[in-house]
């Protein structure tokens, strides 16, 4: 049985992500997407648009100096238009070191991503490692 098309479209975004394939990422994203980051630090909150987007990418690489690393571990879909990747992202910055468990909510509008709502394991934790 084929894969649903929505996690088709996630396994590639998680693909490219890690292949840092900004160019492919852009392709699967509505101009107007938004990517919903959550916490209190520096680069939570939401990223309107395309290079907004990017640019978030490209900061938390920089931040990790490339250590960030996200592997997609499940893709759940609802047949409506959400898909739910649940992924382990691990990273190191500053001497310290993030190890856990999130997902990623996607709001599929025909064959594009309109919008990415980011949840993670301990919040407490993801403030303190990118505080």
């Amino acid at each position: 049985m084929a894969e649903h098309p929505h996690a088709e479209l996630v396994r590639k975004g998680y693909e490219a992500f890690q292949r840092g394939d900004m160019d492919t990422l852009r392709t699967l994203m509505s101009g107007d997407a938004t990517h919903h980051l959550p916490g209190s630090h520096p680069l939570a909150g939401d990223f309107k648009g395309q290079d907004a987007i990017i640019d978030l990418y490209r900061r938390l690489n920089e931040e990790t100096n490339g250590t960030l690393r996200v592997e997609l571990r499940q893709v759940l879909v609802d047949g409506r238009g959400h898909a739910v990747g649940i992924h382990r992202l691990t990273a190191e910055r500053g001497g310290k070191q993030l190890d856990e468990t999130g997902s990623i909510v996607f709001r599929i509008v025909g064959d594009k991503v309109t919008d990415l709502d980011e949840c993670i394991e301990d919040i407490e934790r993801a403030n303190a490692f990118w505080s």
